[in-house]
């Protein structure tokens, strides 16, 4: 049995271990498969039709594909996305291994493409990519980081991971210590948490928000904030800096499954925290609160898209399947040369070509 899957920019028939990734809607015809898409809501996957002709299985439902990204003012529930690999009839049925197998080939395919991608928005120096990532403790924000952006030029990325705002930071505004961080035109920026925890941990801890005048901390208070976010979102975008934004989806028992393995992995207890247990009490709690941010700040120009993440590989290949697409998609050209540089090139080689011994 085969399943059907459309490549980056190009359609290939393969086993039954094809790993059919969800993409971003709105994309050009370079872009990824139109007919991706793994991770559906939960009890909602019989929408995904499959269409068999011989012994090939064919996943094309693109509403499916949609729903990796938030619909603006659509209330998000977590409880009824999936944090799994397989949610479909034809993936259960390729099995795990073979899955996995296909989805890190997919991502070594987007290694070398995003390379190419990277260069060329280096090249062309018009847009700007900033790239958030957000996450339960252990959702695997870090990883995803090393193993999507390996292939890339680090003089073109630049990684920020922002921990507890320091004394000075918290004299300013909340959006200002992230200002600092933007990438420049031409480069790949990543933020490693970001400006979304002042309306996530802030909103857990409200004891956290100091030096601000006084009043309450109510709904209106968070729904400024809200609003804040998204007109910073607004302003870079309309200059030149397209968002993407992620938010790795795991489940608690996963989490607790990561937790237990860095205490039992000598070469990983430095990144153990206590802080983590006790955050791990307001699950729940942080769940609302994740939900309200989605909820309130997935707009058109920047939505966001959640990553069902108790899966690594999953996760990192979504990832950077989406990355790869976005910046393929956008008006990218090398600069071009006139006529008077051109002359001057060939002045440069007959000189060089002269040139005794």
């Amino acid at each position: 049995m085969n399943i059907r899957w459309y490549g980056n920019s190009h359609a290939i028939s393969q086993p039954s271990s094809r790993y059919p990734i969800v993409a971003t809607p709105k994309v050009p015809s370079i872009a990824m498969p139109r007919n991706k898409g793994s991770i559906c809501k939960k009890n909602d996957c019989s929408k995904i039709r499959a269409v068999r002709a011989g012994g090939e299985i064919r996943v094309i439902d693109e509403r499916y594909q949609k729903r990796l990204q938030l619909r603006p003012g659509k209330k998000v529930r977590l409880g009824e996305y999936s944090t799994g690999w397989a949610h479909n009839d034809a993936l259960k049925e390729a099995g795990k291994d073979a899955v996995r197998e296909r989805a890190m080939e997919i991502l070594e395919e987007n290694w070398a493409q995003l390379a190419s991608a990277q260069e060329l928005l280096w090249a062309s120096n018009t847009y700007a990519v900033l790239i958030i990532l957000q996450g339960m403790d252990t959702a695997g924000k870090d990883g995803t980081i090393k193993h999507v952006m390996s292939g890339v030029n680090p003089q073109g990325c630049k990684v920020h991971s922002f921990r507890v705002p320091t004394e000075e930071e918290l004299d300013h505004t909340f959006l200002w210590r992230y200002w600092r961080g933007l990438p420049n035109r031409g480069e790949i920026g990543i933020f490693n948490r970001s400006y979304y925890e002042d309306v996530l941990v802030v909103k857990v801890h409200p004891e956290r928000l100091v030096n601000l005048p006084p009043g309450k901390r109510g709904k209106k208070f968070w729904n400024a904030r809200y609003d804040d976010i998204n007109a910073f979102e607004r302003h870079l975008i309309r200059n030149g800096t397209v968002i993407l934004k992620f938010y790795l989806h795991i489940s608690k028992d996963e989490q607790k499954k990561r937790l237990l393995e860095r205490l039992d992995d000598r070469e990983k207890l430095w990144k153990f925290s206590l802080s983590d247990i006790e955050e791990r009490k307001f699950w729940d709690r942080y769940q609302e609160v994740y939900e309200d941010a989605l909820t309130m700040t997935s707009t058109d120009e920047a939505p966001w898209h959640i990553i069902p993440a108790d899966h690594k590989w999953v996760a990192r290949t979504l990832v950077a399947d989406i990355i790869t697409t976005k910046i393929q998609s956008l008006d990218l050209a090398f600069p071009t040369v006139s006529g008077e540089a051109i002359a001057q090139l060939k002045e440069a080689r007959r000189h060089l070509e002269e040139e005794e011994g």
